[in-house]
């Protein structure tokens, strides 16, 4: 197995896969209501919802960067809000989390093991580095949403 297909693995695993560590992303998120994903139980945290909008747009940035794009991140580019809180916003952010995964995904697998040591667009990290931070971007965030369902009554 060459290094993007064990990045490609990796990035699966974590978002909808065998994850070792428990329950991957998607796998979290099934059965969060509307209500319950925009609920705000520790003072100071984000919601599940924010969180979402969160992870997609780093698959975003991410997949610009990878595509030659200078990516600058504002604040409202990093935390969307949430402006609607119903079923069908909830799950339009659900599907977006995963559109831009795939999207993300496409471009991952369309590279080579020799690109992984060149740095992405506008940064300084190398693509290897910048996707296995991806990886563990996603894994911070669902221990994130993990705790949060917990807080949920």
């Amino acid at each position: 197995m060459n290094e993007v297909k064990r990045i490609l693995d990796q990035m699966d695993r974590a978002f909808t896969g065998d994850a070792w560590h428990g329950p991957p992303l998607m796998q979290l998120l099934n059965g969060v209501s509307a209500e319950d994903a925009s609920k705000h139980p520790v003072r100071g945290a984000h919601s599940i919802w924010e969180i979402v909008h969160h992870i997609s747009a780093w698959n975003s940035v991410v997949n610009r960067r990878l595509g030659g794009e200078d990516v600058t991140i504002t604040h409202e580019h990093d935390w969307p809000p949430v402006w609607e809180v119903n079923e069908v916003a909830w799950k339009h952010a659900l599907d977006a989390l995963s559109e831009s995964r795939a999207r993300l995904r496409k471009s991952v697998a369309a590279l080579k093991d020799s690109e992984l040591d060149h740095p992405p667009a506008g940064t300084k990290e190398s693509r290897y580095v910048t996707l296995h931070g991806i990886v563990q971007h996603d894994l911070y965030h669902a221990g994130q949403i993990a705790i949060l369902k917990k807080t949920l009554p």
